[in-house]
């Protein structure tokens, strides 16, 4: 059974806690996660792709973010922030997001659970891009092609963000 957890390290967005001898990381003010799996109606999958610090190289992912993390906005929903960050990361906005699944990101390290939706009936609103301080590039790829698109990135030096492949699942899934 779990006890409370001792901090060890706190920053401006993490902390680092140890708890039962295990130390993991979690976020300050984010109540979830939420990864937005976005095809279009012509089967385009919406795709960003963004440097990623961490990892010192640029990444392909499904549109995604935080809930709750804005100051003011602790109290913010699920759906809500799916829909907020999928405009403004994609320019699309979606008439359904359906939620499908949700998990750890990476149970050894941190205490995130990912929450995965597939939005429906895309209306393209605005470039994307995501918000200041974001170089967020979108990525239109045919279903039908999907997997050699990949493998390109892939060929080409970029990481593919394993949740791609999970979204892709659900999508191929409820077909």
């Amino acid at each position: 059974m779990s006890g409370p957890a001792e901090v060890l390290a706190e920053g401006r967005f993490l902390r680092l806690l140890r708890r039962n001898n295990w130390e993991f990381v979690e976020r300050r003010r984010a109540s979830a996660i939420a990864v937005i799996v976005a095809v279009t109606d012509d089967d385009e999958c919406v795709f960003v792709e963004q440097y990623r610090e961490p990892l010192g190289r640029r990444v392909v992912e499904w549109a995604a973010g935080l809930v709750g993390d804005e100051e003011g906005a602790e109290e913010e929903e699920l759906i809500d922030a799916a829909r907020r960050e999928l405009e403004e990361e994609t320019g699309y906005r979606a008439a359904r997001l359906e939620i499908v699944d949700a998990g750890p990101s990476s149970g050894g390290l941190t205490s995130e659970v990912v929450t995965f939706l597939l939005a429906d009936g895309l209306d393209r609103v605005g470039p994307g891009g995501g918000v200041a301080g974001e170089e967020i590039v979108v990525r239109h790829v045919p279903l039908a092609t999907v997997d050699a698109w990949l493998e390109s990135r892939i060929a080409e030096g970029l990481l593919i963000d394993p949740k791609v492949y999970s979204g892709l699942y659900f999508t191929l899934r409820r077909r």
